[in-house]
């Protein structure tokens, strides 16, 4: 008697087989079993591909990321459109194993075999975004363009470096393995490598969480708590993650969402030097539990009213500044979706590391854009300084077999 060996499809096909169970897992970034006090994201193996809404923003964090920036060279706009259908066909074959795209170089194996002969979808996710640099005259689009996607703000504290800022299209590619996410990056360039051309990259970790909760970021402290506000409340996704057409946008943005990054640098070294006490009256967290200093456990909702002069939390406190809980900012809440990074030492032999700040907005000026003027000169910037990333905006899903990723915005 032999044994089946395991395939892709298979393991998709038993991932669909407790759907119930897969969907309230995703949405609320633990396994089933887990308490989500306790226990860190429990990514599935495998995440749908059709959909209203492309993978990789409500599912929980994978353990590894790559964010890559494109300008387009293709030269005309049926150039583009199959540009994209290539690029829908591509992400379809690495999320399923279904339909190898032909990309031109049949004299040579299609795939790069960093994954071995047995290629598991390992959480794999491919989110694709555009930015303005789209929508200008090259393609005919400028009337199609979503209302306020532009290039990225320089706020006041920000050290902009325009050569790691912005593009034409943006991947964001999240798996449960690093090995998992180069190796579709890689496939992805090879076949779209004659319409786009890299213009920046920066690559990303999730911490495993240290000893339960949300994950933390470099600077120590747990990072996303605000995110369980979201988890299973799909009234409050829509209202704030997901664009709706009308009110000066464009009728094809709907089940798209504003995609913010930004990369963050933080001056862990000199971090490292500051009181435990002062670092937490900074963020307004316990760095132990994540509690705010006005609660007692990671999830406490903080009671500012109780608090008006910052006795206990700062009024200049980040998280207080960000949220101030007292219902002025309901519809200023972000998803947020961010990994760590460590690229080695600066020229001056400092610690190159920090934090690919990603969040999801409805509406970019009332959201993010709002949110981060209030930050501004906020304790936290003598330890931090953003360098780079751009707004964009995640394309609306592939809905069946026939659909491919950014059609809407040539009806």
């Amino acid at each position: 008697m032999t044994t089946a060996r395991p395939t892709r499809r298979g393991i998709l096909g038993a991932a669909a087989a407790g759907s119930a169970g897969a969907v309230a897992a995703a949405f609320t970034g633990t396994s089933a079993a887990a308490d989500d006090r306790d226990a860190g994201p429990t990514p599935p193996a495998a995440f749908p591909f059709e959909g209203a809404h492309q993978a990789g923003i409500l599912e929980p964090r994978q353990r590894a990321a790559v964010f890559v920036s494109f300008t387009l060279t293709c030269g005309d706009r049926d150039r583009l459109q199959q540009a994209l259908r290539t690029l829908t066909s591509t992400i379809r074959y690495l999320t399923t194993g279904r339909d190898v795209p032909y990309d031109g170089m049949a004299s040579t194996a299609y795939e790069n075999g960093v994954l071995g002969t047995r290629i598991a979808p390992d959480g794999l996710t491919v989110t694709v975004s555009v930015g303005a640099g789209l929508f200008d005259h090259r393609f005919g689009l400028e009337k199609v363009k979503p209302s306020q996607l532009r290039q990225m703000d320089e706020f006041p504290n920000d050290a902009l470096n325009r050569a790691l800022c912005d593009g034409d299209l943006l991947l964001q590619i999240c798996a449960n393995n690093q090995d998992t996410a180069l190796h579709a990056l890689r496939v992805i360039m090879r076949a779209t490598r004659a319409d786009l051309q890299v213009l920046w990259r920066k690559e990303g970790f999730t911490s495993p969480p240290r000893p339960g909760g949300t994950p933390r970021n470099l600077l120590g402290f747990k990072d996303g708590t605000a995110n369980r506000e979201f988890a299973g409340d799909r009234a409050l996704v829509d209202r704030l993650v997901w664009t709706r057409g009308g009110h000066g946008e464009p009728a094809w943005v709907e089940g798209g969402s504003y995609h913010v990054v930004r990369l963050i640098r933080m001056f862990v070294e000199f971090w490292d030097r500051v009181s435990v006490t002062e670092q937490q009256r900074m963020i307004g967290r316990d760095r132990d539990s994540g509690a705010p200093l006005a609660g007692s456990s990671e999830f406490d909702v903080p009671n500012y009213a109780r608090d008006p002069y910052g006795n206990v939390v700062p009024v200049t406190a980040h998280v207080r500044v960000a949220n101030p809980h007292d219902g002025s900012a309901d519809d200023q809440r972000m998803l947020r979706r961010g990994f760590n990074y460590s690229d080695g030492t600066d020229p001056n032999g400092q610690l190159d590391m920090g934090l690919i700040f990603v969040c999801f907005n409805q509406d970019l000026e009332r959201q993010f854009v709002t949110v981060q003027k209030r930050l501004v000169d906020e304790p936290l910037v003598d330890y931090i300084s953003p360098f780079g990333g751009g707004y964009f905006f995640a394309l609306p899903g592939v809905r069946n077999r026939e659909d491919w990723l950014g059609r809407g915005m040539f009806a």
